[in-house]
């Protein structure tokens, strides 16, 4: 089997003005996605969960154990990500840019890694056009600055991923490569643990064992110096949080990577509550994940026998390479029935390019791409763009009134009320980690009347956020203690009252 490169017509195949206008829209859709960093505040429970671990791990200096809680320690993710979106706000500041530019600049260098490896294969159109898919797919394009787990993880498959092709078929810096793909699992196992693994294994086994490569997988990764180099780099933290706290290896690699897929009503999860989906609903969320790109992507499966016959062609195993690649969260997920939409982010960026080989495989022997096709991707390509330009600007106008699961505002408000007799901010039975966020780790969970009274004997003037319909159930009397501000989302902000105080400003009248 050779390894000559399989081109596609790089020299005809864009236009120096499409070029241009790919490029553009990149830019484009770069600016819009740091302009959103700064003005989308932190949602539960996802992004203000782990932006609060981090800022936590800022005010604390501990940076080997996530804390959940001031002194509860985080065991559900190993913490690059922490570290990531910490390592900003040390450098920036406790905000929006500061916990999510790293991230951010994360999915850029993924990005331009994914390109610049395509383009040694492919060619640099085969390559844009791939990217420009990637950029501007949905799932992609939110979790390319939103402080969580899964664009780091994503970024060390993605380097695993490329890193094994290009060992396998010994492209220029191959031994390069190689030991790249060691780095691209060490970050995978500080990212999201074994998982990350298991994901990036899954696809080559399947690859490898198609294309029969096994002598040269054996023979063309550095398989003793690269796995000493991976356990080097992701080694020494799992010893220290074991260390640290006793339990942690226990909870993360049994509970954590087997109960919780197997058993959609797994108990032990400590940190939240699981997502019981119906077997095989990976195959939808991979659907609505894609949008814009999933009709684009299967258009051209109505053409299956000449995209066999093309695949099966291949010298180089490409696009089988990137099928397998593509398949493997869905296939690993399909029997499991607790899972979230981001579970086939590891296979994402070989579905944008992977999208280009089919098309170029339905036109057969015509001349690709057909007008009908470049049409079709402009198109698709133009939608995305409006759409998050649209949504950004519907919040901008629309601010505290925009659709959105986050404390912020409500916190803002108690920030404007508040005076020297001012007290803390306190919810009643419902924990808001944007409001840990932007009261600085402040905020307080009140459980029990008791500690509503608590509240009133005090001597300072506090804040209650309630559910909306909550303060009817409470003892009678209770809320006689407190002015009521106004609704804010699904929740509603009251003010303790004061002996000869003047009346507050509100945002309504009381219901």
């Amino acid at each position: 089997m050779t390894d000559d490169t399989h081109r596609i017509s790089p020299n005809r195949w864009l236009g120096s003005k499409q070029k241009k206008f790919l490029w553009r829209m990149i830019a484009a859709l770069a600016v819009l996605r740091i302009a959103m960093m700064f003005h989308l505040p932190y949602t539960d429970t996802t992004e203000a969960r782990y932006v609060e671990i981090a800022r936590k791990m800022v005010e604390t200096g501990d940076w080997v154990t996530p804390q959940f809680a001031y002194g509860v320690p985080f065991w559900g993710k190993p913490p690059l990500h922490t570290w990531v979106s910490a390592a900003g706000m040390k450098i920036f500041g406790v905000n929006h840019f500061g916990g999510r530019i790293f991230i951010f600049l994360t999915a850029v260098a993924m990005v331009v890694m994914l390109y610049r490896w395509a383009r040694g294969i492919k060619g640099p159109d085969y390559a844009l056009v791939g990217t420009t898919i990637l950029a501007s797919g949905g799932l992609f394009y939110l979790a390319m600055a939103t402080v969580m787990t899964d664009m780091v993880m994503v970024a060390g498959t993605s380097l695993s991923m490329a890193g094994f092709y290009s060992a396998i078929r010994r492209a220029p810096g191959a031994k390069l490569w190689g030991f790249l793909f060691f780095v691209g699992l060490a970050i995978g196992m500080l990212a999201k643990g074994p998982i990350a693994v298991v994901l990036t294994a899954l696809p080559i086994f399947m690859w490898v064992l198609f294309q029969n490569r096994w002598v040269d997988t054996w023979q063309r990764l550095p398989w003793i110096t690269g796995g000493l180099l991976a356990c080097v780099i992701f080694v020494p933290w799992y010893v220290m949080a074991e260390l640290k706290t006793p339990g942690f290896l226990r909870y993360f690699i049994v509970g954590e990577h087997f109960e919780r897929f197997i058993n959609s009503g797994w108990k032990g999860d400590l940190y939240g509550s699981g997502h019981a989906q119906p077997k095989g609903m990976i195959w939808i969320f991979w659907v609505l994940a894609m949008l814009p790109w999933s009709f684009f992507f299967l258009a051209p499966l109505l053409s299956f026998k000449a995209i066999f016959s093309g695949m099966k062609g291949e010298d180089d195993g490409w696009s089988s390479y990137l099928l397998c690649w593509a398949l493997s969260p869905m296939i690993f997920f399909t029997m499991a029935t607790n899972i979230i939409p981001t579970y086939i982010f590891t296979g994402v960026p070989a579905v944008c390019f992977l999208s280009v080989d089919l098309w170029k495989f339905a036109a057969k022997e015509r001349e690709f791409p057909t007008p009908g096709v470049s049409r079709f991707f402009t198109g698709t390509a133009c939608v995305a763009l409006m759409i998050f330009a649209a949504a950004y600007v519907l919040f901008i106008q629309r601010g505290p009134d925009a659709p959105k699961k986050s404390q912020m505002y409500v916190i803002e408000e108690t920030n404007r009320l508040r005076d020297k007799d001012s007290g803390t901010v306190n919810y009643w039975k419902k924990r808001y980690y944007s409001a840990e966020f932007y009261t600085e780790g402040k905020s307080k969970i009140i459980e029990d009347e008791r500690g509503l009274m608590d509240l009133t004997e005090n001597t300072k003037r506090d804040f209650l956020i309630i559910r909306k319909g909550g303060a009817p159930g409470m003892q009678p009397g209770i809320m006689d203690h407190f002015d009521y501000v106004g609704p804010f989302g699904k929740d509603e902000l009251y003010y303790e009252k004061s002996l000869g105080a003047n009346p507050i400003t509100t945002h309504s009248n009381e219901p």
